[in-house]
């Protein structure tokens, strides 16, 4: 495939910002592991020295967000883009996005400077399967040179990929935190002496939760706490084999989770607080995953890179997970994508600690499935009016994933001030018309370009040819109501 890349803003990296020699990144994506779930953003019970130390050492986001869902943040985060925006194969808008071919990934961006690339651990862009999935849409077609890893979540089992090759079918969970860090280790050693790009999408906390026997019954907070714990000892040993290898000084790496925790993971859809408890915590934040809440989309995010980044400080702005792609490829002089809606941005700013260059109009747009529910600017998030079920949403119009209470429609539009109301109980919106009309006037100009569950934006992208474009986002037809069967008898 040919793929046309060139900036959109003008040079890709100004000298200042590059140190001698191009980068290396390294990404670690966890699943569903909540806002709180970690010592420097507040958890109570969970230990994480390392990444509390990784923090002590580089910068702690507070305003970092990601997206609802696990598929839809991988898209986002290997694209630079909205997953609504995607080409998906088929044309269809899936809950998990089958990537199309022709998207361009962080890979295939730094593959343009001659990066070595690899993936370790849970890729979801080539359909939600552990066995029915397109492996001509693997990372190693999308510009990784190596993949070990597995197809997608671990809900029943987990089948481990060496590249295309299956090499170990229902894989023994418990070791696969272990051997992610294990290869990705390998692979920096192998790749030391040329720059590269390490992504590291965890397969857990996802459920089904597994811990090695090191750190099973170890956490006060359960099975849930052993697994977050045993991440953060083999992060440490991935930044220990950096500084061993000499490479600290030329290397970022960022930490990061997919969505908000699991909140029927727990009981009573709590915040996970409970020693039985199997899913996370969101903290201060209102509900969790498949939630436009700030529960379900924000995220912890430590950056760290010595020399670099500046230690022990702190970035309210908002970034996204979306701004890796720009900020990777202007870190490493690459050129991001000219013919095509990029939605991330350069912040190279905020990795850096220039916080007064943080752009105050810089605005994230909360999409649940294919229904735009809230935007925020600034300190102000406007939940746009919507139905207690709203049909954009499906399959979670009726959302069994949170709690009953925040399975809400708002007849008007909410606003939020979210710097004195983290818990978003409190609507403002009386005291603040203009800040009311202004953020409706961004909501609206986003359904124009990008769309909304009743209208297909003039950027939505259709990569293969189509007879006429859709006029709604096309999602797939529900699925059909399971016959009932007298007691005994098998189907």
């Amino acid at each position: 495939m040919v793929v046309s890349i060139a900036s959109r803003t003008g040079s890709a990296a100004e000298p200042a910002d590059v140190c001698s020699g191009r980068p290396n990144f390294v990404v670690i994506f966890t699943d569903d592991q909540g806002y709180q779930d970690v010592g420097c953003f507040g958890s109570p019970e969970i230990h994480t020295p390392r990444l509390d130390a990784m923090a002590d050492q580089g910068m702690k986001f507070t305003s970092f967000y990601a997206q609802p869902i696990c598929g839809p943040s991988r898209a986002a985060l290997m694209t630079g883009c909205y997953p609504m925006r995607v080409a998906e194969r088929g044309h269809v808008k899936q809950v998990h996005p089958i990537l199309h071919e022709d998207e361009i990934t962080i890979a295939e961006v730094l593959k343009t400077k001659d990066y070595a690339t690899a993936c370790f651990g849970k890729w979801d862009l080539a359909k939600h399967s552990q066995s029915d999935f397109f492996i001509d849409l693997f990372p190693t077609r999308q510009g990784f040179d190596y993949f070990y890893g597995t197809p997608t979540s671990n809900d029943r089992v987990v089948n481990l990929y060496r590249n295309e090759t299956l090499i170990e079918p229902a894989s023994d969970m418990s070791t696969l935190t272990r051997r992610y860090t294990d290869e990705a280790i390998a692979f920096i050693e192998k790749n030391r002496q040329r720059p590269f790009f390490v992504y590291l999408p965890h397969t857990m906390p996802h459920t089904r939760l597994d811990a090695s026997t090191a750190f099973k019954g170890k956490s006060p907070r359960g099975l849930y706490g052993d697994v977050i714990e045993e991440i953060d000892f083999n992060i440490g040993r991935l930044l220990d084999s950096i500084n061993e290898l000499g490479l600290a000084e030329n290397t970022y790496v960022l930490f990061t989770s997919d969505n908000g925790p699991w909140l029927n993971k727990n009981k009573g859809f709590a915040d996970g607080h409970l020693s039985g408890d199997r899913g996370g915590s969101a903290g201060p934040l209102r509900s969790g995953k498949v939630s436009t809440f700030e529960g379900g989309v924000r995220v912890p995010a430590i950056l760290w890179g010595p020399g670099r980044v500046p230690a022990g400080t702190t970035c309210d702005s908002i970034a996204t997970t979306m701004d890796l792609l720009p900020t990777i490829a202007a870190l490493a002089g690459a050129e991001v994508p000219s013919d095509r809606v990029i939605d991330g941005e350069d912040v190279r700013h905020l990795f850096h600690g220039k916080f007064d260059q943080a752009d105050p109009e810089k605005t994230y747009f909360y999409y649940l499935r294919v229904h735009l529910q809230a935007v925020r600017q600034g300190k102000w998030k406007l939940h746009l009016p919507r139905q207690k079920e709203p049909l954009g949403a499906a399959p979670f119009s009726r959302n069994v994933h949170i709690a009953p209470a925040d399975r809400i429609g708002f007849e008007k539009p909410f606003l939020i001030d979210l710097e004195n109301d983290l818990g978003e109980t409190t609507d403002v919106s009386h005291a603040n018309p203009e800040v009311v009309r202004r953020l409706l006037a961004l909501a609206e100009g986003m359904r124009e370009d990008l769309g909304d569950y009743d209208r297909v934006g003039k950027n939505m992208r259709f990569f293969d040819p189509l007879e006429r474009r859709p006029e709604t986002p096309p999602i797939p037809d529900p699925p059909k109501p399971r016959k009932k069967t007298k007691p005994g008898v098998k189907r």
